[in-house]
């Protein structure tokens, strides 16, 4: 069995409520979003930022374990950074609260949907399922048109 898969099983094993997958449709988005909101708040040279990096870290992390999940999450992510400099437009300098804001009540909703089904979150035993919960979100999307992981 291809990793990406073995990652997806596992990672779906900690979601089998329905109200914590429910949650996790709103909350994983929310964190990955305010996440990198909040890197990117972050310069390093010129207009390179900490969010950039991470973005462009994690595509090759997409990458290495499927051409089609890296091509969906490379299309969530711009999406995400044109949301990201939208918020910088309005908020400014103020940006990071926004994005503070979202990161701490995301995971709230996460730690309650936790509880709700009775098992940890998955990071708590691998943080490399921290980049799993958005690509397990988009191998349903994937699945539900006919796309193949």
């Amino acid at each position: 069995m291809r990793a990406i898969n073995l990652l997806l099983e596992e990672y779906g094993e900690s979601h089998q409520n329905p109200t914590n997958k429910w949650i996790h449709w709103i909350c994983v988005p929310i964190i990955m979003f305010s996440l990198i909101g909040l890197l990117w708040t972050v310069t390093l040279v010129g207009p390179l930022t900490v969010g950039m990096v991470f973005l462009g870290s994690a595509s090759l992390y997409y990458l290495r374990l499927s051409g089609n999940l890296f091509v969906g999450m490379l299309l969530v992510s711009l999406l995400m950074a044109w949301g990201i400099m939208a918020v910088e437009q309005v908020a400014g300098s103020s940006a990071w609260k926004i994005h503070f804001a979202l990161f701490a009540a995301a995971w709230v909703g996460q730690f309650i949907g936790h509880k709700i089904e009775g098992r940890k979150p998955s990071f708590f035993k691998d943080l490399q399922f921290l980049l799993v919960g958005p690509a397990w979100l988009l191998h349903f999307v994937y699945r539900k048109v006919g796309i193949p992981i």
